[in-house]
């Protein structure tokens, strides 16, 4: 069985082309786009694009759309169009490029395959697969409308930090909904998110929970020092407070508001935070101007792998999300993690880590304040914090083979 994957962008660096392409099951995967670091755009081209290649692919069939997609964005920056009108925009023109792409294609093909599409890029492809009688599997990246539905609660309940953050338009959702019923199988990251597909009115028999896979390399953090002993204090002090790290989207979805006023109830307490990743929450910084805050900002791979081992526990007291990759590279380093459990399950709590049961500032004070008052507890969760084969590509790549065979 060969799989046609549709990707628009570099997700998962491109996990589940690298599964398919480890059981010889991919027929090609189609891009925005591919730049190998030889060719030329590589070598004039931002980070962003020298990020869109992967060595495990390099035997792959890849189609990809690159000059298309720079006079795309160049004339959506134009065009000024608003943060949806672009993401909706940009999910078209690649769903017309890949079904362009497959009519291309028909007449070559000795096997109908399985086409693979993330969700919300999904449509067009899905509708000429189906009309050819292929196969269809959408791999959906997030809960969906039940995490709008969560999102827009919290900006309501802080107007102030929400920066004017609006739902999806109603024909983003109608897409999406269309992308379900042409799909013979959704698979989702985590049982948090196939469980709010399914109060969604997604059909529960359609849903597969497949985790992410990670691999240190893929994130630059080769030298990661998972299962090496961390050196923790006898006791926490001004001087040596416990440090939080918190990485990613520093917005309300992640759990911000909450951390900040966990932040502000413990500014007396020996604990520092430190906050990466891009703002997105306006007046973040002054919110939190009388607790221990470190805010860095946009990181590099290689400030990345420098926060992970240097810190003393890793926070993600998310409201909503798919999975959460962040907690596999806190893994990977061999840092415990404190968790919503909105997210996917990777932690033991209470073996490698604190799952907490609601992400509210005084959950999360409470959880930290446990690892102020006993430091030992951080070594037992440190020693064993390590990434487990769940979510190695191997296991990704069986994973995958067993869903092909129930098609």
């Amino acid at each position: 069985m060969k799989w046609f994957c549709c990707q628009l962008g570099a997700r998962e660096h491109y996990a589940i082309s690298r599964a398919l392409m480890r059981r010889e099951s991919l027929g090609c995967l189609i891009t925005d786009a591919w730049v190998p670091p030889s060719s030329f755009l590589a070598k004039i081209c931002g980070r962003r694009l020298r990020n869109r290649f992967h060595g495990d692919l390099r035997e792959a069939r890849v189609m990809a759309f690159n000059s298309s997609l720079i006079l795309f964005e160049m004339l959506a920056r134009a065009r000024a169009l608003n943060e949806w009108k672009t993401i909706i925009a940009r999910n078209r023109w690649f769903q017309r490029k890949a079904a362009c792409f497959l009519r291309s294609q028909l007449s070559t093909l000795s096997y109908q395959p399985v086409l693979l599409s993330y969700s919300y890029s999904a449509l067009e492809p899905f509708r000429y697969a189906k009309s050819h009688g292929w196969k269809t599997v959408l791999v959906q990246i997030d809960p969906g409308p039940k995490e709008e539905k969560i999102v827009a609660k919290e900006a309501a309940r802080l107007p102030a930090l929400a920066n004017e953050w609006q739902p999806a338009p109603a024909e983003y959702w109608a897409s999406w909904r269309e992308e379900c019923e042409l799909a013979d199988r959704i698979v989702v990251n985590s049982h948090w998110s196939r469980d709010s597909l399914i109060c969604s009115g997604v059909p529960n028999e359609k849903l597969s929970v497949i985790p992410l896979a990670y691999k240190p390399s893929d994130a630059g953090d080769e030298n990661s020092e998972a299962g090496a002993a961390r050196l923790y204090p006898d006791r926490f002090t001004s001087e040596r407070p416990l440090r939080v790290l918190f990485l990613g989207q520093v917005n309300l979805r992640k759990g911000m508001a909450r951390l900040l006023d966990a932040a502000r109830i413990l500014r007396d307490e020996p604990v520092e935070f430190w906050i990466a990743g891009p703002v997105q929450v306006p007046n973040a910084t002054t919110v939190a101007i009388d607790a221990r805050v470190k805010w860095f900002g946009p990181v590099t791979q290689k400030q990345t792998a420098e926060m992970y081992r240097a810190a003393d526990v890793f926070i993600l007291p998310t409201l909503s999300d798919g999975f959460a990759i962040t907690q596999l590279e806190a893994q990977a380093h061999g840092l415990p993690v404190i968790v919503s459990r909105f997210c996917g399950k990777v932690i033991d709590s209470g073996g490698n880590g604190i799952i907490l049961e609601e992400p509210s500032a005084t959950c999360i004070a409470g959880a930290i304040r446990d690892c102020i008052a006993d430091p030992s507890q951080l070594r037992q969760f440190a020693s064993a914090s390590r990434l487990s084969d769940e979510f190695t590509i191997d296991t990704l790549a069986q994973r995958l083979g067993d869903l092909g065979s129930t098609l």
